[in-house]
């Protein structure tokens, strides 16, 4: 039994040719194994080499012949090289098993197909073990590539020890094909999903000669109350013959960054006007160069760009560089705290403005790229933190993008539960987990007929939330109820100072603003022919992430028209106007100077708290103080009126907070134009 044994182990393990030797009686069998071989080796062996190709020849070739070391090892090389790394392993390790001398990489592409499935120790044991080829050139450099897979997988170690709870699912058939799926961008609200895919229905409709698929086109969905609408080519202007990706979209998903192959590598923006995409336009000298520019991300306020290049330089074989758009300045590296001697991808910036999320081959990566995440603290960046295990794989995790409110990433994969090739995914972020109570109450008693009971409460397990506000709505004419392509400026109210410009879209009147936490806004919806709608959002350091739907319905200058000006703001219980107000009241001052024949009462107005009488002098204080500064700026004070009306025109219930600062306000009303 035990020679039976030896021998059958023996059978296994022999290395079997390709010859009639092996399989003489299936000579047809061999000839078409033989032409397989001979198929995939032209890929493998072609300079450079295309694994993708040779693939499909080599696994026809394996089923003929499962037991040849050389056309295993080979396999296995392909799938390193493939989307499906982890595959490699099975492979790898037969070829081994049927010959230990099959290959001098043998050793070395053990480690990689253990490290690839996260059998970290043992994929170190390989690594230490593999060997750079005798009298090689690149000795040194063999060797610190080793060094640093080892120390990849130690990372590994220590990162799949405390994973990070989150939820990876697949986006679904609106999004997902079975063809490649991959870079999703996504407005703030997650609202709409915009990607790249090589579908057969592409723009030129035509195969890259180079991987044999077809060329990257852009894709949108939205979201639905069941899921992801059926994903749309967006066809020309966007859509080229070549190749298009999409690498970045603005919070209010009005604008998007488009990667092509032009000049080595380029980034265009095209704009949203209704429901079309505009032509991709070119960024200009300053941001492309003639180095590749892969991905980019607009900051919340739109006027600056994150970049990534591999231009002359870098500290890194990639770096994330920052530009403003309209500026003359060059582009600046953000630094060492972020970018590494190795290569940086796929940066993003957090509608907070002040997070950054990128992928890195460098700081504490378990392999390939990793995502990390910085934040951006007195002017400098934070150590970036390694968003961990299973988010981060052994294998490249790039192109990941987070929801204003930090409950959703998205990224792509290779997955088993995959529809295709490669899929997008999203993840849901669970926060820490609450430390568990193994009883409600303390026994402290226990030998009394009523013991002594004292509730235990587990401590309260802080979530992290986005600091960040998220504005939104449709913009109408209050007549027609027509949508309006409005302009929305965003305003600091200390500074007295615009920080961003939108434009409602044209066809639907929707709007987004992002709003980072510490600051007094001013936002101000303008058209050309309406008069100017005003809201203030005071959001101070810290304010938790929140959703604000608000329509707004703009008014035509007509008599008897009355807006509220929400920027005005005085002193506690006092008619002196505070600095904060000198945005809102500019622009009075403009509507008043721009339109002579313009005629105003300037109205104070209180909650019903307090005596009525006083509530009433205090509003016409104010409405007066309103009016003494226009006249002090020249305005013609035989235009102006102010009253106050105290508690006596409320537009909301005073039964709560909410309501009694809607009525405290300041308003004008149009008296003749």
């Amino acid at each position: 039994m035990i020679i039976l044994l030896l021998l059958t182990h023996a059978a296994y393990a022999q290395d079997v040719e390709f010859s009639k030797d092996h399989f003489g009686n299936d000579k047809d069998g061999l000839k078409a194994a033989l032409r397989e071989l001979k198929q995939g080796d032209e890929w493998y062996l072609n300079d450079p080499p295309r694994y993708e190709q040779a693939l499909p020849h080599y696994l026809e070739a394996q089923k003929f012949n499962a037991n040849n070391a050389e056309l295993n090892l080979k396999i296995g090389d392909c799938y390193l090289h493939s989307g499906y790394k982890p595959r490699a392993l099975a492979y790898l390790q037969k070829a081994y098993k049927l010959n230990a001398d099959v290959d001098p990489r043998i050793h070395y592409l053990l480690g990689r197909g253990l490290h690839l499935n996260a059998k970290w120790k043992e994929a170190i044991v390989e690594y230490k073990a593999a060997q750079p080829a005798a009298g090689g050139k690149n000795t040194a450099a063999f060797m610190t590539n080793i060094r640093k897979k080892i120390t990849e997988c130690e990372n590994g170690q220590k990162l799949m020890q405390k994973p990070s709870r989150v939820f990876i699912d697949n986006a679904g058939p609106g999004v997902n094909s079975p063809y490649a799926d991959y870079g999703p961008v996504i407005s703030a609200d997650e609202s709409v999903i915009l990607f790249t895919s090589r579908r057969n229905n592409s723009t030129g409709g035509q195969n890259d000669p180079e991987t044999g698929g077809f060329f990257e086109d852009i894709y949108q969905s939205t979201r639905t109350s069941t899921g992801w609408s059926p994903a749309r080519n967006l066809g020309a202007p966007v859509n080229t013959e070549g190749h298009d990706a999409t690498v970045g979209l603005a919070p209010d998903g009005q604008r998007m960054l488009v990667y092509v192959e032009d000049n080595g590598g380029d980034l265009q923006e095209s704009n949203l006007r209704g429901a079309t995409w505009g032509k991709p336009q070119k960024l200009g000298s300053r941001i492309n160069s003639k180095y590749h520019e892969s991905s980019a991300a607009f900051t919340p306020n739109g006027r600056n760009l994150y970049f990534v290049s591999d231009k002359e330089g870098g500290l890194g074989s990639r770096d994330i560089y920052q530009i403003e758009i309209e500026g003359r300045g060059p582009a600046q590296n953000v630094g060492s705290v972020i970018n590494t001697p190795y290569g940086e991808e796929g940066v993003f910036l957090h509608p907070d403005g002040k997070t950054m999320y990128f992928s890195s081959e460098g700081h504490n990566s378990m392999g390939g790229y990793d995502i990390f995440k910085s934040v951006l603290e007195n002017g400098k960046w934070s150590e970036p933190e390694n968003l961990g295990w299973p988010i981060n794989t052994p294998d490249d995790d790039v192109f990941f993008v987070i929801s204003a409110s930090g409950r959703h990433g998205y990224y792509s994969s290779f997955r088993d539960d995959g529809l295709g090739s490669k899929d997008i995914y999203q993840i849901t972020f669970l926060g820490p987990e609450k430390p568990p109570v193994l009883s409600q109450e303390d026994q402290l008693l226990a030998s009394r007929a009523q013991p002594v009971k004292e509730a235990l409460l587990a401590p309260p397990v802080p979530i992290a939330s986005a600091q960040v506000t998220i504005l939104k709505g449709v913009v109408t004419d209050e007549a027609t109820k027509q949508p309006l392509e409005a302009t929305i400026d965003v305003i600091d109210n200390q500074r007295n100072e615009v920080i961003a410009s939108f434009r409602a879209n044209a066809q639907s009147g929707r709007y987004l603003v992002s709003l980072p936490s510490g600051v007094n806004y001013g936002i101000v919806v303008r058209q050309e022919g309406y008069l100017f709608h005003s809201e203030n959002f005071d959001l101070p350091s810290g304010a938790a992430y929140s959703e604000v739907v608000k329509d707004i319905a703009l008014k035509k200058l007509e008599v008897g028209v009355k807006v509220v000006l929400n920027n005005i703001f005085f002193d506690f219980d006092k008619a002196t106007l505070r600095k904060e107000s000198t945005s809102e009241l500019e622009r009075l001052q403009k509507l008043l100077t721009e339109t002579p024949a313009l005629r105003l009462e300037i109205s104070g107005h209180t909650d019903n708290v307090g005596n009525a009488a006083y509530n009433k002098d205090l509003s016409q204080r104010r409405a007066k103080a309103v009016v003494d500064y226009l006249i002090g700026k020249g305005i013609d004070k035989g235009r102006l009126t102010f009253a106050g009306y105290g508690d006596t025109q409320p537009v909301a219930p005073n039964t709560n907070k909410q309501g009694r600062q809607l009525n405290r306000r300041t308003e004008f009303k149009v008296t003749g134009k």
